[in-house]
């Protein structure tokens, strides 16, 4: 077998759309904005929640090399789903890389098979990046003889581009491919950018305009819960709304207001600011409407993932892949109707 360094450019690297700027680091936001970002978002940013590295192969045999950073695990969340690789072969799940032992993730580098002596066949591999730690992807490893093509077109070149919270960034998926935007991307063929920052969608205006960067197919904005107080809400929603119109007049946006949480049942003040923050996303789209935006669409998150589904979460707040699929279920006929796809 021979080891090939990544990047290179028989790799194809999807949902990190400032890797040209960022590479070999698979970030999130590029290093210009290190400065500009909180540092809390920039931290979050070096973590590839979203990132797919795709390629096009007839190996019978493929091993990964990653290094593997942080030691530090999180009480909600697996170690595969806060730190793992999720490797996929034409669309299906094969197995997740991560580091062992699992009660005590080792810091350093990881060389492991992916695949050993199969069928020599062509396969469209795609391997997800992790949700909640850097990741540091080195080489791959494939039979001396190894040919590559490019991978399978996405059914559209545009990515649909979504802004939010930790939801939004993948807690508390088991693995990276079950993230409510890699089940959709999955289900519609639909390449996605992942600008979700656990306990800081925030909606400041520098993310809208880094948001704005991306030429998207559709923006998808889904924060309010970390802002908490509608009120406050209300100070940032609009604003960041318009800086994204601003920039990129005829792209549709998709304004999502938050889906159930099981905690607030218990938690009156929660269920009221809830349900005060959704208010404030609704007026926000209807008042973008009156002004003549015909681009802007409101979706209503419980009825992506509301109280009958109330066992569809890890910690009372965040999905388990029960709740990403029940997301991912509600998005799909929307995303699907605004690109065409239906």
């Amino acid at each position: 077998m021979k080891w090939i360094d990544f990047p290179n450019e028989v790799f194809v690297v999807n949902g990190l759309p400032w890797f040209g700027e960022t590479k070999p680091h698979l970030w999130r936001l590029p290093e210009r904005m290190k400065g500009v970002v909180r540092p809390a978002v920039w931290d979050l940013a070096t973590n590839p929640s979203g990132g797919r590295i795709r390629f096009r192969t007839n190996t019978a045999n493929l091993s990964i090399k990653a290094n593997f950073t942080t030691a530090t695990a999180y009480c909600n969340i697996s170690i595969i789903g806060q730190m793992g690789y999720d490797v996929y072969s034409d669309g299906l799940y094969w197995r997740s890389i991560f580091p062992h032992p699992a009660s005590a993730p080792q810091v350093g580098v990881v060389e492991e098979a992916i695949f050993e002596k199969h069928p020599r066949e062509w396969r469209d591999i795609c391997i997800y990046t992790p949700i909640y730690a850097p990741g540091e992807v080195i080489a791959f490893a494939f039979d001396d003889d190894v040919e590559f093509l490019p991978p399978a077109p996405f059914a559209m070149e545009k990515p649909v581009v979504f802004y939010g919270s930790s939801i939004t960034q993948g807690g508390c998926a088991s693995r990276p491919g079950m993230s409510y935007q890699a089940i959709l991307g999955r289900a519609l063929n639909i390449d996605f950018v992942n600008l979700g920052f656990s306990g800081n969608g925030m909606g400041e205006p520098e993310l809208a305009e880094a948001m704005a960067e991306i030429d998207a197919s559709c923006y998808v904005v889904d924060f309010a819960q970390n802002v908490g107080d509608p009120v406050k809400l209300r100070e940032v929603y609009g604003p960041f709304l318009s800086i994204l119109r601003a920039e990129r007049p005829d792209t549709p946006i998709v304004c999502n207001t938050p889906i159930y949480a099981s905690k607030a049942l218990w938690w009156p003040e929660g269920q009221r600011n809830l349900e005060g923050q959704r208010q404030v996303i609704r007026d926000a789209v209807a008042e973008r409407k009156a002004m003549g935006d015909t681009r802007v669409w409101l979706t209503e998150g419980t009825d992506f993932l509301g109280p009958s589904l109330s066992d569809a979460f890890v910690d009372g707040v965040h999905p388990s892949d029960l709740g990403f699929q029940a997301i991912a279920d509600g998005f799909r006929p929307v995303i699907a109707r605004i690109l065409g796809l239906a």
